[in-house]
């Protein structure tokens, strides 16, 4: 967003995540729910059941993540740019999916997603810290760096790749 310019149109990129993040979040509430049957039992009360306790755990990190990712996703794409956005969420939904499934196995397999996730999130939420120091910038003094911006987070989001 800028003071000359309206806010830009929704991407694909962005409805493509939503479907991803809605089959992600089904794909965990199943699990869960095979574990919590699987542990012979209708409710998901469970003491004792080790596995059911790991999928329910994992299924609880995820969904209590997903907030504070939906909100850094939107503000970074609608504030500062939408590709690199949009492939930043990409790659933060397959590392949650790696984290659900290493937190199945043993706990010390979830770190590395975890660890990963939390990269993502703090190079969305740079995202948004550049794309609001940008408005000001251009309410205040006129000045735009939005191109240089862009070209920045284009070229730091392949980087997200590296373990």
């Amino acid at each position: 967003l800028s003071p000359q310019r309206p806010a830009s149109t929704i991407s694909p990129n962005y409805i493509s995540d939503r479907i991803l993040c809605v089959f992600l979040t089904a794909f965990f509430a199943s699990k869960l729910e095979h574990e919590s049957k699987h542990c012979n039992g209708k409710g998901f009360q469970r003491p004792g059941s080790s596995a059911f306790d790991r999928v329910y755990t994992a299924n609880q990190n995820c969904g209590h993540a997903y907030p504070t990712f939906l909100a850094v996703l939107w503000c970074a794409g609608l504030l500062c740019s939408q590709a690199p956005a949009a492939f930043a969420g990409l790659m933060y939904l397959f590392v949650r999916q790696k984290y659900f499934v290493g937190y199945l196995g043993e706990r010390t397999q979830s770190t590395p997603g975890y660890l990963f996730g939390k990269r993502i999130i703090v190079f969305l939420f740079l995202m948004s810290v550049a794309g609001i120091l940008n408005y000001y910038l251009i309410f205040f003094f006129g000045s735009d760096f939005e191109m240089h911006i862009k070209t920045i987070t284009s070229a730091i989001s392949p980087l997200l790749l590296i373990p």
